[in-house]
C-alpha cells in the first residue's frame, strides 16, 4: 500500500534527503585517483553522526556499510573496500541516512581522473534520465511514464535500462511502496497522487541490459563487462508537482573547486 505524506512529513523527508546530500558533497571534497572507498565511507559515517542523524544502509538487511560503492562494470550494492580509487574509473556513491524517523537515500556516479569519452556520456545520459524522470512525477500521469520516458531516452544512445533493479517509495521505511521501474509503458501503473514520496533512480548501462551478482553476493555488475551509472534523487509530488528533496548542489559545488 502506497503511504502518502502529509506537509509536515514531506518536511521531514527532505531535511533526511539533504543530510544525504550534504555527504555526497563532503565525499565530492574527498574522492580522487589513489582513495580507497573505505576511507570514503568513514567520512560519510562520521558526517552523517555529526548531524544527529544515522546511516540509513548501515545493517540494513545486513549492509556492513554506510555506503554503497559501485566502480566501472558495477551497477550498485557494492561494499566499500581497501582498494584506492584508479585513474579513469567511475564510481557510484550511494548513500541513506535517517533522521527524526525518516529516511533520506541519494546517489551520485563519479568521474575520477581521466575518464573517457565513452564513459562522460554514459553519466551524462544517465543524469539526463533522472531528470527527465522526476519531470513526470506529477499528478494526472502513472508511474509508468516515469519509466517509459527514461527507457526512451537512455535507449536511443543505444544503453542498456537495467530491469531486476527499480526506484521505490521512501518515508519511515528505506523502501516503501511503489517501486518506480526505469522502463514501462506509458499510461500504465497506479496513478500519480499528491504526497507520493519516491525515490527515482536510473541504473543506465553502456552495454547490455542484463546484470549478474557476484561472489560476494552483494555487488551487481554488467553481465557483458562494460560500464553502468546510476543517479538518484527523492521526490514529493506537492501541489501537483515534483519537488527534489535532495540536491546534487554540494556535490557540484565540491567538484567544482577541484578543476
Amino acid at each position: 500500500m502506497i503511504k502518502y505524506k502529509s506537509r509536515e512529513e514531506v518536511e521531514l523527508l527532505r531535511e533526511a534527503a539533504q543530510v544525504v546530500s550534504r555527504t555526497l558533497g563532503k565525499v565530492a571534497e574527498a574522492i580522487e585517483v589513489g582513495v580507497t572507498t573505505l576511507e570514503l565511507d568513514a567520512i560519510a559515517e562520521s558526517y552523517i553522526r555529526s548531524q544527529n542523524a544515522e546511516p540509513g544502509f548501515l545493517g540494513l538487511y545486513d549492509f556492513p556499510n554506510t555506503l554503497c560503492v559501485s566502480i566501472n562494470d558495477e551497477v550498485v550494492h557494492g561494499y566499500p573496500r581497501n582498494e584506492p580509487i584508479k585513474d579513469g574509473d567511475i564510481v557510484s556513491i550511494d548513500c541513506g541516512a535517517i533522521l527524526n524517523g525518516y529516511y533520506g537515500d541519494h546517489a551520485y556516479t563519479f568521474a575520477v581522473g581521466n575518464v573517457s569519452e565513452e564513459k562522460l556520456k554514459l553519466l551524462k545520459v544517465t543524469q539526463e534520465c533522472l531528470e527527465i524522470g522526476i519531470a513526470q512525477t506529477k499528478v494526472g500521469n502513472r508511474l509508468g511514464d516515469i519509466g517509459f520516458h527514461i527507457q526512451k531516452h537512455a535507449e536511443a544512445h543505444g544503453y542498456g535500462v537495467v530491469r531486476e533493479l527499480v526506484g521505490h517509495g521512501i518515508g519511515k521505511t528505506m523502501h516503501e511502496e511503489p517501486q518506480v521501474p526505469n522502463y514501462g509503458r506509458r499510461g500504465r501503473g497506479k496513478k500519480i497522487k499528491e504526497g507520493l514520496t519516491i525515490a527515482i533512480e536510473p541504473m543506465i548501462n553502456l552495454g547490455t541490459k542484463k546484470i549478474k551478482y557476484l561472489e560476494d553476493n552483494w555487488t551487481i555488475a554488467t553481465l557483458d563487462g562494460m560500464a553502468s551509472a546510476h543517479f538518484e534523487h527523492d521526490v514529493a509530488v506537492v501541489d501537483g508537482m515534483p519537488e527534489k528533496l535532495s540536491t546534487f548542489e554540494y556535490v557540484e559545488k565540491a567538484l567544482a573547486k577541484k578543476k
